[in-house]
């Protein structure tokens, strides 16, 4: 573990040295963004008003509510790893401090799953999610408030919630059942 936290730091220091007020903005923007996955819900929740997106809609919100209980409700407090801004404290916050754990990263978590659904149920939605999904996840290595491993963690665990409700309202037939003109 503490070479993963050596590197995690090494990447988190390596990132502030090209912290300027510009990208400060910018990249509270995304943090606040991904905020209590407000963006996907909503993106989700328009996609169940359409009968041909309904399914993805359904999928979007479903995949975003598991990996959201599984990390933050699961893993957080099993792990219990304090923030990066709490063991280095010479780094000065642009955001507020967030508080509870760091890993995983809910950010990361609740933007890879919707991102994920859509990149296999919505092409194009998908292509144009990822980039948001990953300047979002980038925005917590900026602000200092996660390890990239943080990330990665939450990256996979984004990826499988949705690579697993896909497959339950596949195998189930929902997925036909809500949009009846789906792939």
């Amino acid at each position: 573990m503490e070479m993963i936290t050596s590197i995690d730091f090494a990447i988190l220091d390596a990132i502030q040295q090209i912290r300027c007020a510009f990208l400060d903005y910018v990249m509270a923007f995304f943090t606040y963004l991904g905020e209590a996955g407000v963006l996907w819900i909503v993106t989700g929740v328009v996609l169940l008003f359409f009968k041909k997106t309904r399914a993805t809609g359904a999928m979007l919100l479903a995949a975003l509510a598991l990996s959201f209980v599984v990390g933050n409700f699961v893993i957080k407090p099993i792990v219990a790893r304090p923030r990066p801004f709490l063991i280095n404290t010479n780094v000065n916050l642009f955001l507020s401090a967030p508080s509870g754990y760091s890993f995983p990263s809910g950010h990361a978590t609740t933007a890879a799953a919707p991102a994920m659904v859509l990149l296999l149920k919505q092409r194009k939605l998908g292509l144009i999610a990822l980039p948001v999904a990953l300047l979002i996840m980038f925005s917590r290595l900026y602000n200092y408030v996660h390890y990239p491993s943080d990330i990665l963690c939450g990256i996979v665990l984004g990826v499988l919630s949705a690579l697993l409700v896909v497959f339950i309202f596949r195998k189930t037939g929902l997925e036909r059942k809500l949009s009846p003109v789906a792939e």
